[in-house]
């Protein structure tokens, strides 16, 4: 099987871990946690960077930081994984649900720029659906297959609504818009280091952020509260969401590769777009001007999705579609989802990743090429 995007766990993975355990240092506490978040925070160009347990604990975190309320609404793109989206609910919100750019795939800027000036009010400095007088608190933009929309753009629609921006950028670690990496864009950012992401820590996230005050509570609430280092004294309502060293550890070994991960995507990209980009029906998410995305995942929006999900799976090639877009699951249903001409659905119904590992190999790479050729010429 040649799989979609597997960890390389090529570098000191073994060193590392190997350190933790002889010293002990394996939970919470432990150097690596510490230098994995300075070395996280320093190739974003973050000031501040906390580690957490996964990219779904960074969003809910983050959301309580970012002053979100119960029964508030957040702005989510459809289409999208569902972490954000749950997160929306595990902080008694709810998620309204913008439709997709055709083009760029992100959240479809000149849809909400158009449902914010026409259904929304801002009182106060706060933002309100006019329908509902439900407050907006904040927009959670989704950096989907480690692309960026305009966030030029989208920071100045935040601006003028009152709005928060909380980036989920969770599959764009090494993504940059306009010189900038991805997540520095708004109050507040989320990474994820899942199996399968450019850099993994088996299971793992990260805040990052400019603002010190909220990199110490969020410290502070991934830590159960714990307001004494030495009583047992918790101020608040806290959450056993901080990184453990073992983790850490993987993490740092990553992040000294991460520069060859992000350079083997690149090349792995091109290679796919001279050999597939002229197959009729085919078309790939469009990269605004100033965008220079990570390639997390090679994908394409393709005829006859399914019978070439069929094909590829005979011949041991791992791939995969998108999301199924959040106002279809059955817990969001209900939820208020912006739309024109239901351009998430659309995508669902023909977009597939490829395999794209940072390990993937030349030969790989080809017979990848190879047997999608086979399935659209015979």
């Amino acid at each position: 099987m040649i799989p979609l995007s597997s960890p390389n766990l090529s570098g000191n993975e073994w060193q590392y871990l190997k350190d933790c355990l002889d010293t002990g240092w394996v939970s919470s506490a432990g150097s690596y946690v510490g230098r994995f978040e300075k070395s996280v925070a320093s190739f974003c160009g973050a000031a501040h960077a906390v580690a957490t347990s996964s990219g779904t604990t960074a969003l809910h975190i983050s959301l309580l930081l970012g002053g979100v309320s119960p029964g508030d609404l957040v702005i989510v793109p459809d289409l999208t994984f569902v972490a954000p989206v749950n997160a929306v609910r595990y902080v008694q919100a709810a998620p309204l649900l913008m439709d997709i750019d055709p083009h760029t795939w992100q959240m479809d800027l000149g849809l909400l720029e158009d449902f914010l000036q026409n259904q929304t009010s801002v009182r106060d400095n706060h933002c309100f659906h006019r329908a509902t007088q439900t407050r907006i608190a904040a927009i959670l933009p989704v950096h989907i297959l480690g692309n960026c929309g305009d966030m030029d753009r989208l920071m100045r629609i935040a601006a003028a609504h009152s709005l928060v921006v909380i980036e989920d950028a969770s599959e764009a670690l090494g993504s940059q818009f306009a010189g900038k990496q991805a997540g520095n864009f708004g109050l507040l950012g989320c990474l994820s280091f899942n199996g399968n992401k450019i850099i993994t820590t088996g299971g793992g996230g990260m805040i990052i952020t400019a603002n010190e005050s909220l990199a110490n509570r969020a410290r502070h609430l991934t830590t159960q509260a714990k307001a004494s280092p030495d009583d047992y004294y918790h101020d608040e309502v806290g959450y056993n969401y901080r990184m453990v060293n073992l983790l850490a550890a993987l993490g740092m070994a990553q992040m000294e590769q991460l520069p060859a991960f992000l350079d083997h995507k690149k090349k792995i990209t091109v290679i796919y777009d001279e050999a597939l980009g002229s197959l009729p029906g085919f078309r790939r998410q469009q990269i605004p001007d100033k965008g220079s995305p990570n390639h997390w995942l090679y994908t394409l929006y393709v005829p006859r999705l399914q019978e070439l999900r069929q094909f590829l799976k005979l011949q041991e090639i791992e791939c995969r579609p998108l999301w199924v877009p959040m106002h279809r699951l059955p817990p969001f249903r209900q939820s208020l989802f912006i739309t024109r001409e239901h351009q998430s659905d659309d995508l669902y119904a023909h977009a597939i990743s490829i395999p794209c590992s940072t390990h993937l190999t030349e030969g790989q790479q080809q017979e990848v090429i190879r047997a999608v050729n086979q399935f659209y010429h015979g």
